[in-house]
């Protein structure tokens, strides 16, 4: 009875020893990290090489007044330079998630160039964006021949509105799309007037040339008429003994 008394007694103790020891232990790296936290730790791309070097200190980011910095090939939010944009429409062919839609209207005058000297005749009524859809392939950004379309390092843009997450870069006023799609109807209408206008001064003209070439005494050119066509000769029957 003694002895059993004696074992549960050091069980007991040992128990006590081992819970102190732990939470020692927890303890002194608990201070250890508040003794650490008294520096913070300097900010550093996940590009740079020292980016896992420094392992100590205070790395909490006040958000959303400090941000962590991001890499510069990223892809985040999209934006069009829509001065640079000659509205080519590629971007939304190759989309596959069908998040760009463009409206163009072809304009009548030249509208300039870009900024790498391409030239640019094509109204951009509607350019919008919806990033609701997209899926961050970057394929419209490797397809454009302006680069207007880039992806920013823009990549917190949550709304509680998912109408929000639609962006349109178009710049043109619904006025100005009106005026832009009068001068080109009105100028397809002149278009097709001269095209048709020109069809019966063509056939007059070739009249007039064949009458003074037979009032210069010129042999007119002779019209070969083809006959009916002829049915075809039957072959003679085989000798079948040859």
């Amino acid at each position: 009875m003694g002895n059993s008394k004696k074992g549960a007694n050091n069980t007991y103790w040992g128990n006590v020893k081992e819970a102190l020891g732990s939470l020692s232990q927890g303890l002194g790296i608990s201070v250890k990290h508040l003794w650490q936290a008294r520096n913070r730790r300097q900010e550093h791309g996940i590009s740079q090489e020292n980016y896992f070097a420094q392992n100590t200190g205070r790395f909490t980011v006040q958000y959303p007044k400090e941000s962590m910095p991001v890499p510069d090939n990223g892809r985040y939010r999209l934006h069009n330079e829509i001065d640079d944009c000659i509205v080519c429409d590629k971007c939304a062919k190759i989309c596959p998630v069908n998040c760009i839609d463009i409206e163009p209207v072809r304009a009548v005058d030249d509208l300039g160039q870009t900024s790498d000297g391409t030239p640019k005749r094509i109204h951009a009524a509607k350019f919008d964006i919806d990033m609701a859809k997209c899926c961050f392939c970057g394929l419209c950004t490797t397809v454009c021949p302006t680069e207007c379309l880039t992806m920013t390092k823009a990549y917190d843009f949550s709304t509680f509105d998912i109408e929000e997450h639609n962006y349109s870069f178009s710049e043109m006023t619904p006025l100005q799309i009106l005026d832009a799609r009068q001068k080109l109807e009105a100028k397809q209408q002149e278009a097709a007037a001269a095209k048709a206008a020109a069809k019966p001064a063509t056939g007059a003209s070739a009249k007039a040339a064949g009458g003074a070439a037979t009032a210069t005494g010129a042999r007119p050119r002779p019209t070969i008429k083809k006959g009916p066509k002829l049915p075809n000769k039957p072959k003679p029957p085989q000798d079948p003994t040859a």
